[in-house]
């Protein structure tokens, strides 16, 4: 599954994340802040340089009020 995620779903977290932080009208610093992370890993994840470990993409999931599915690109 990992190697699934990484070559498949990675660019649509990037993707999904990114939209999501701009829909709510907030800059990386200020997602980073709410979300207890560095606005360094918001930049890597939106950039698919890194991908958040299970307990952060849900943590992203709850915040955004989306499913994890969701964010993964597994459903609309």
């Amino acid at each position: 599954m990992k190697i699934i995620y990484n070559f498949i779903m990675k660019p649509k977290f990037a993707e999904k994340l990114k939209t999501l932080r701009k829909e709510k009208g907030l800059k990386q610093c200020e997602l980073a802040r709410k979300l207890n992370v560095t606005q360094r890993k918001i930049s890597y994840w939106e950039t698919e340089q890194l991908e958040p470990d299970l307990e952060t993409l849900i943590n992203i999931a709850n915040y955004f009020e989306v499913t994890v599915d969701y964010l993964l690109g597994l459903c609309d």
